[in-house]
């Protein structure tokens, strides 16, 4: 048995399948809950481990079924803190009710804008408040701001330039 192709090693590995596979399955369900799937992946793992110790399996005098229940263990029991350091995962009802691009779009740009518009000093943003958002007149947004109609104008040029800059930063192109 010198190397692991040779048939010896084929039959050592097929008799422990034999032999504990299914009571070592039995025993894993019980461990995850009866979950097979996990339980599945278990006993292939522990027997895998076996087939790489198959050498210090065969030299020991004690029965195996001991030290492959003690890896199914370690191995469960590390598959459980692994799934606890991750967030949860979830199905696809969940994934179902998040918004789509089309509904986050407008959503997002309105983010973007408010943003921009943030940047502006504080007299540019209200002349572009009362001209565009509020859709008044040179006129009527010179009258609540209390500055001359001249300065509303001069002040919207400004303001409209600096926020096509803003928007052109966060990545919007026009």
């Amino acid at each position: 048995m010198s190397a692991r192709g040779d048939a010896g090693w084929e039959a050592s590995l097929r008799a422990l399948y034999d032999g504990h596979a299914p009571v070592l399955l039995a025993y894993a369900l019980r461990l995850t809950g009866g979950d097979r799937g996990r339980a599945e992946d278990i006993v292939q793992e522990t027997l895998l481990r076996a087939w790489r110790n198959l050498d210090r399996l065969a030299q020991d005098t004690g029965p195996v079924r001991p030290w492959l229940f003690t890896v199914a263990q370690r191995l469960a029991i590390d598959a459980h803190r692994a799934r606890r350091a991750r967030p949860t995962e979830v199905g696809d009802a969940a994934l179902a009710s998040v918004p789509g691009l089309d509904e986050l779009e407008p959503t997002l740009n309105r983010i973007v804008v408010t943003d921009a518009l943030d940047s502006l000093s504080r007299e540019h943003r209200a002349v572009i408040v009362e001209t565009y958002y509020r859709g008044r007149s040179v006129a009527e947004a010179a009258r609540v701001l209390g500055v001359p109609e001249g300065t509303v104008k001069s002040r919207c040029y400004y303001a409209l330039r600096a926020l096509k800059l803003a928007l052109a930063e966060r990545g919007v192109t026009t």
